[in-house]
């Protein structure tokens, strides 16, 4: 009866507490579940119809009918509860009882990393869902997950997934040791996990990717990396994660190598577009007009006539507006935001000439580098681009080409000198690894890809002999 008094002393404002006391074998068995994240119905198929039929006299743990039955403690009470477990209470011994209502949508279509080929299935928000859809294409006894429970009061449970054949054990018992000491009152997404796995001080590129696909995850588990999958989130962690591994896709496995290797190619230079475009322009107009072609340079000069302000101030005006729309897009439901984001470029872009406050080849220069900063989805390589974009248009826009040569260093110097779990981020170019280029950079025959790299092992039995927290 003490147990039975604390739990309801403890649970007295919880509204959506069941309790059930039912007699049974000239004793009385006690049900406690919560309404909302239990099933009604599985509460009275797999407990009540049993216990309360006068034909199953016979040893209480025989007759319960439940998928997932534990016998627990008084101090796993509160985690099991809200864990959607129905708990009975017959004779001084605590059962958990499985009976969670199916609150996490269906399985459906990757709705940021989308495809025409490849597999139409994603991650969805519950853990045991989202394990199976990875073991589904990896059969395999090598397959092995730790798992965890996370924050105080959340409790989120996650795991740490690698085949233990080919990950290296070091890596894992350096992220294994970083989730084991993870002591914080919540984490209730794989997106505030990361945090606690890189350093943000580094460098504005992403070191781990966010993925809500199983075919991706699994090519991640095959090449040697790390998955961290958590319950409540549509999206698993992939580490390490170099620059090759934001901007190639998995979509190009499906395609035949010449047409692989050319979208590739346009990938790598839209990259660069995208980041320098602007910059260029207004080096070329303000500082470099020997550089335009003597025709250009007249037409410029005629659109430019009667708009009161320098091109620097051009691009930055309209870099920011389109940012706007960028963010409307992302926040606006779905069927609103592309209408808005259209709408708002037409009638901003067509005003501001209008009202000379922009020249015609400005809205040119801008909507083509916004149209080549599309083809990027992730969007933490996105804002690592804007934020390079805007670093750059500054330098040029005191130096003039010199100051985007300048740009153009710093950031060769930035994607160099940093790494992803002690990974270099311009892996597999420098350091040079031909078997991960196939799988990135370039796509080669089928038949002719048939070597694992070898250098990420390596590289992660590097990080535990330096003794460096992973970034």
């Amino acid at each position: 009866m003490k147990i039975i008094n604390k739990i309801l002393d403890d649970y007295k404002d919880t509204p959506d507490l069941i309790t059930r006391k039912i007699r049974y074998n000239f004793s009385y068995v006690y049900l406690f579940y919560i309404e909302t994240i239990c099933s009604s119905d599985r509460v009275n198929t797999f407990v009540l119809d049993n216990i309360t039929n006068p034909v199953h006299k016979k040893s209480l743990k025989n007759i319960l009918a439940a998928p997932n039955i534990k016998v627990i403690n008084s101090n796993e009470i509160e985690f099991y509860i809200y864990s959607g477990f129905t708990i009975l209470i017959y004779l001084n011994k605590i059962y958990a009882l499985e009976t969670r209502a199916d609150l996490d949508r269906s399985i459906s279509f990757p709705e940021i990393e989308q495809d025409l080929y490849g597999a139409k299935d994603s991650l969805v928000e519950n853990y045991q869902k989202n394990v199976g859809l990875i073991k589904k294409r990896i059969k395999s006894k090598h397959l092995k997950t730790l798992e965890y429970k996370l924050g105080r009061f959340s409790k989120s449970s996650t795991g740490l997934l690698y085949i233990d054949n080919i990950a290296k054990k070091e890596i894992i018992d350096k992220v294994d040791s970083i989730l084991k000491n993870i002591d914080v009152d919540s984490i209730i997404d794989s997106g505030e996990l990361k945090h606690y796995l890189i350093k943000e001080d580094k460098s504005f590129f992403p070191s781990v990717k966010l993925t809500e696909r199983p075919d991706v995850i699994v090519n991640a588990l095959l090449e040697g990396k790390i998955v961290v999958v958590m319950d409540t989130s549509p999206f698993a962690i992939v580490l390490p994660a170099v620059l090759a591994d934001f901007i190639n896709p998995i979509s190009d496995s499906y395609l035949v190598s010449y047409n692989a290797n050319i979208l590739k190619f346009l990938r790598l230079l839209c990259f660069f577009i995208t980041i320098f475009t602007p910059a260029i322009y207004v080096a070329m107009v303000n500082y470099n007009q020997e550089t335009i072609p003597s025709n250009l340079l007249t037409s410029f000069i005629t659109q430019k006539q009667g708009v009161p302000f320098p091109a620097a101030i051009e691009a930055f005006f309209m870099l920011f507006i389109c940012e706007m729309l960028r963010e409307s897009d992302i926040r606006f439901p779905n069927n609103y935001s592309s209408s808005i984001s259209i709408l708002g470029a037409l009638i901003l872009g067509d005003a501001a000439v209008e009202a000379n406050i922009v020249s015609p080849i400005t809205i040119i220069v801008i909507s083509l580098t916004f149209i080549s900063s599309m083809i990027f989805s992730n969007v933490e390589l996105s804002g690592a681009i804007r934020i390079w974009r805007f670093i750059c248009l500054a330098i040029a826009s005191f130096w003039g080409l010199f100051g985007v040569a300048i740009g153009f260093i710093f950031l060769i110097v930035d994607l160099c000198s940093y790494n992803s779990f002690n990974l270099d981020y311009t892996f597999p170019v420098a350091p040079f690894d031909f078997a991960y280029l196939k799988d990135t950079l370039i796509k080669v025959k089928k038949k002719n890809d048939n070597k694992r790299s070898k250098y990420l092992p390596l590289i992660f039995a590097s990080l535990v002999k330096k003794n460096k927290r992973c970034v």
